[in-house]
């Protein structure tokens, strides 16, 4: 029988132990009621992904960096209640906010063989995690930048899924939270999994 774990915890370990740098989160404000309201309530380093004075509706479902501290309460609210509700993703860097910033405007918007504009929601771990194990190289050097890691949550709440890029492919590393030591490596080649690849452009 497992032990009784506690995500938040668990996970800030598993997250600051795992950093080079800062923790930085990218949040889908499209998932998470009042995160504008949180976001002006703590003092949290934070930006919106979206240019410009945006209209309410939008700017409440806008996707936004954040910095995270370790044991602060945004942070603590965070991964309490939103790992496991696909709130967003988490990143390692040695980078400032507003590198991660222009990094993550980079695919914020992709095209399509054919030229069509397409808003890329890479920030739901959802989607994160399917995609990254199907990319090349060379998506992958776009996808990380200055990213050292990429931490999604797995399909069940108590899996942690780590991405890192390693020389050749992919490294992804699954962790079982309610499981200390349950480390399983993942090596994936370098193939186009998808039927459609999304083009990337550089966007200020």
């Amino acid at each position: 029988m497992r032990e009784t774990f506690h995500p938040e915890l668990t996970l800030q370990h598993y997250l600051w132990d795992s950093a080079q740098g800062h923790v930085f989160t990218v949040l889908d404000g499209a998932s998470i009621p009042g995160l504008l309201e949180r976001l002006a309530q703590e003092t949290v380093e934070h930006v919106c992904l979206y240019r410009g004075d945006l209209a309410p509706d939008l700017a409440e479902t806008a996707p936004y960096v954040v910095r995270l501290e370790p044991g602060s309460p945004f942070t603590s609210w965070i991964l309490k209640e939103g790992w496991g509700n696909h709130w967003g993703i988490f990143a390692l860097a040695d980078a400032e906010l507003r590198t991660m910033r222009r990094h993550f405007r980079t695919f914020l918007m992709v095209y399509s063989p054919e030229g069509k504009p397409l808003y890329f929601r890479y920030y739901d771990p959802r989607v994160l995690r399917v995609f990254l194990p199907t990319c090349n190289q060379a998506e992958l050097k776009t996808l990380f930048g200055p990213i050292s890691s990429y931490v999604v949550e797995g399909e069940a709440p108590e899996r942690v899924l780590h991405f890192s890029q390693g020389p050749k492919e992919l490294v992804r590393i699954e962790t079982d939270m309610a499981r200390p030591g349950s480390e399983a490596n993942g090596f994936f080649a370098n193939t186009n999994g998808l039927n459609t690849r999304p083009i990337f452009q550089e966007r200020n």
